[in-house]
């Protein structure tokens, strides 16, 4: 039985451009949204809160959801190593309560070789993931997007 994963996920904008966790792979960089795993009596945006400070080295303050994506491992491209994995991604809009410049992360994932800032007019041919993001985001922050994005990579 495959058990189910819940994930608090950072939409951080600014001056046209996204927050990013980089990451890099045999095929280079790739980019994922600052979060990651709720914990066992954690609220989602406790959560949220607890590994941006951990991957970020800052404080956030988090505002509305904007995005819930769901991923079935064994449904994408990723199949082979995230056959048994299933995830749901909240993703919230968030708003910095320092400058991740400042200061160096404390705890970043073992993935993860930095921070970026993504152009937003460049996501569609970025390799951020969720993939269904790089559309929606192009021109920001959209209150009337779908919330509910399904079962995407």
């Amino acid at each position: 039985m495959t058990h189910v994963r819940n994930s608090g996920k950072a939409l951080i904008i600014r001056e046209r451009r996204l927050l990013v966790i980089k990451h890099k792979d045999q095929e280079g960089d790739w980019y994922s949204l600052p979060g990651g795993g709720q914990e066992s009596g954690e609220t989602i945006t406790d959560a949220l809160q607890r590994e941006c400070l951990e991957e970020l080295g800052v404080s956030i303050d988090v505002g509305p959801l904007r995005h819930v994506r769901e991923y079935i491992g064994a449904n994408h491209e990723f199949s082979r190593e995230d056959a048994g994995f299933h995830q749901v991604d909240f993703m919230f809009e968030c708003r910095l309560l320092g400058d991740p410049a400042d200061s160096p992360p404390p705890n970043p994932d073992g993935s993860q070789t930095g921070i970026a800032w993504l152009p937003l007019d460049g996501l569609p041919t970025s390799r951020l993931y969720p993939k269904e993001l790089r559309g929606i985001l192009t021109n920001g922050l959209n209150p009337n997007a779908a919330i509910y994005l399904g079962d995407v990579n």
